[in-house]
């Protein structure tokens, strides 16, 4: 009886259902790992003690233009927000962004958003 109990345990989250559908998890599978490259720049000893990093690029390797944002908060609460436009096959970069924690939006041509 025990083990009749723990099998449909064991089986019945095989049949629940996922809170996003498959399409959307793979599409922003694709745009996170497959889509931007995030290349980040220090060069020597004395900048990687300094609050600034020199600079941040993101390469587009997706078929359309995306919009990137990276947003965060400064030491004073005041908000830092950083957009860029990336064409098809681009790079973008940005110079001189405080170091920090920051959440990032990626908007694609088709207004589909992934955060």
């Amino acid at each position: 009886m025990k083990n009749k109990i723990l099998i449909i345990l064991l089986i019945s989250p095989i049949f629940s259902f996922s809170q996003s559908d498959f399409e959307k998890i793979l599409k922003s599978g694709e745009v996170i790992i497959n889509g931007l490259a995030i290349i980040k720049n220090t060069k020597t000893e004395a900048k990687l003690s300094s609050k600034l990093i020199e600079s941040v690029c993101i390469k587009n390797k997706l078929s359309d233009k995306v919009i990137f944002t990276l947003s965060s908060k400064d030491e004073d609460g005041k908000a830092i927000r950083k957009e860029l436009v990336i064409q098809k096959d681009g790079k973008e970069c940005i110079f001189d962004i405080q170091k920090g924690v920051y959440s990032y939006e990626i908007m694609l041509s088709n207004k589909e958003i992934f955060k």
